[in-house]
């Protein structure tokens, strides 16, 4: 676990400011190793004092919201892994939750230790009124802005300086990078249990065109750019038109793809000339390029 002790020596002030933030940062890595050892055991975590239990559950969604804990990670070798003792905890809260009546336009009735977040003007982000919510236990970093109306569910998480257009979901334990573009109605699937199992990945500077969906674990590398209407599984195989291969689970690196077809197989599908869903990747984003303008040019 990764503790920032990086320390700004330019004044006395700065100097005390670091070190209280360094200490800061100890206190909450041993909360999280507490946490992960009370929650890596469901049967224990089940058997406890419930209000301990709860209180558990309260301090995991608290460290979930400001990023020290998160549902998955990057690493080293670039792979994503879920953390199942993450899931197991946010399980727990809803298995210690009662069904109570929230404070809502309209009336709205959810579980208790898992409502609707209250945003304030401190948290750095911009949420357009309009019937958004956002859950507890989901994390918005400073310069997000979500567009009414959207849904964050719990475990997500939701980097600095992008956007949630209308009518997106983030669903529960969906990790987003920072300035990616989730375009309307986006759909990023939530997964819960298996509790091993990777939640879709969306990695920095990544453009997500209307209407797409991503599902079952899906990641999308760094840069890439999707167009609208592209939906992709883990099992979805997407044809590389540049490289002459094939991907599945995984959009590579800076790749712009697209909604194509294939020609569906037997002589009943010849003769009504029926075709698949394909995506394609049609070409690869310069670093350079803004993801707009290589969508238009690949789609002309």
């Amino acid at each position: 676990m990764a503790i920032d002790d990086q320390r700004d020596r330019s004044g006395t002030d700065q100097g005390c400011s670091a070190e209280h933030s360094a200490a800061d940062s100890v206190r909450r890595a041993g909360g999280l190793v507490e946490l992960e050892a009370f929650f890596s055991d469901p049967a224990a975590a089940a058997a406890a004092d419930p209000a301990e239990a709860r209180e558990r559950v309260e301090h995991l969604l608290t460290a979930l919201e400001d990023g020290s804990a998160r549902a998955a990670t990057r690493s080293t070798d670039s792979d994503w892994q879920a953390h199942p003792w993450v899931k197991h905890g946010i399980l727990a809260a809803f298995r210690l939750s009662e069904n109570v009546e929230l404070d809502w336009p309209g009336g709205a009735v959810d579980k208790s230790l898992v409502p609707a977040r209250r945003i304030s003007s401190e948290d750095g982000i911009r949420l357009v009124p309009g019937g958004t919510s956002v859950r507890r236990g989901a994390h918005l970093a400073p310069g997000v802005v979500v567009m009414p109306p959207s849904y964050v569910n719990v475990g997500g998480h939701v980097g600095a300086g992008s956007m949630v257009d209308s009518h997106v979901l983030v669903g529960s334990c969906a990790q987003v990078g920072e300035r990616v573009h989730l375009s309307t109605a986006v759909q990023l699937g939530g997964v819960l249990e298996p509790v091993g199992a990777r939640p879709v990945v969306v990695e920095d500077d990544v453009f997500v065109g209307a209407q797409s969906g991503l599902y079952e674990g899906v990641v999308v590398r760094r840069g890439a750019v999707l167009a609208p209407g592209v939906s992709l599984t883990a099992a979805t195989t997407i044809y590389d038109l540049v490289h002459e291969t094939e991907h599945r689970g995984e959009v590579p690196e800076g790749a712009v793809v697209v909604p194509g077809s294939r020609p569906a197989r037997g002589p009943y599908a010849d003769r009504l000339g029926l075709a698949l869903y394909a995506p394609v990747i049609v070409k690869y984003r310069d670093a350079s390029t803004d993801a707009a303008t290589v969508l238009e040019d690949a789609l002309r």
